[in-house]
């Protein structure tokens, strides 16, 4: 356990919904993000025959082992790291952030009527002694979402409204696509993009201070 109590955190994403998420339980983010010298993409890359759990947890280590080099190379003041990544699946199908308008059809189609998962992993490094050692700790919460039926002019008017790019999945449970969700089983935050009870619980082991504790 951590003795050292620190006032901020590096965040490894540009999420913006993953800032407020942390502002909420009091974290304060300093962003620590990837130099034009790095293929933070490249990560992402899905390998062949990976399943959706193992997908997402080793996209999140290696973006934080990555992150870990970043902070090193550019001698930034200590403090834990954070980095998450999210995944939708259906059924043994990842579903990654659309290439165009006629992906993000494709998707919701199939999302339509029927139950999926999203998957948000996220790790946390931490000093570990005095010798320049990281200790890595990383929960992964899997929740379940229903859509009801989306109509073909529905998603359409979706897709005009450019919400769907750039989210995994093709939607985003905050936006305007939330009035057809008729079901969740698990984590509104996690499906947002940051589960905040396990992400509490990893900020405390490396020595965060949230909201609402002494």
């Amino acid at each position: 356990m951590q003795t050292t109590v620190h006032d901020f955190i590096w965040l490894a994403s540009q999420s913006p919904r993953r800032q407020a998420l942390l502002a909420q339980i009091g974290v304060t983010p300093q962003l620590l993000l990837p130099g034009d010298d790095e293929d933070a993409e490249a990560l992402e890359v899905v390998q062949p025959g990976e399943l959706p759990l193992a997908y997402v947890q080793r996209v999140t280590r290696a973006k934080l082992q990555a992150a870990v080099a970043r902070h090193r190379r550019r001698g930034l003041p200590p403090a834990p790291i954070l980095c998450a990544d999210t995944t939708v699946a259906l059924g043994r199908r990842i579903l990654g952030k659309p290439a165009d308008a006629q992906d993000v059809a494709v998707t919701l189609a199939a999302l339509s009527g029927r139950t999926h998962r999203v998957l948000t992993s996220v790790a946390v490094a931490a000093a570990k002694g005095l010798a320049g050692r990281v200790r890595i700790e990383q929960a992964t919460q899997v929740s379940r979402v229903r859509f009801a039926a989306l109509s073909p002019a529905l998603v359409q008017a979706y897709i005009a409204s450019g919400e769907p790019f750039g989210k995994a999945g093709s939607y985003a449970i905050q936006g305007a696509l939330a009035a057809h969700i008729a079901h969740i089983q698990g984590s509104h935050s996690g499906i947002m993009g940051l589960p905040l009870f396990e992400t509490a619980h990893l900020l405390r082991r490396a020595g965060v201070r949230m909201a609402l504790e002494s």
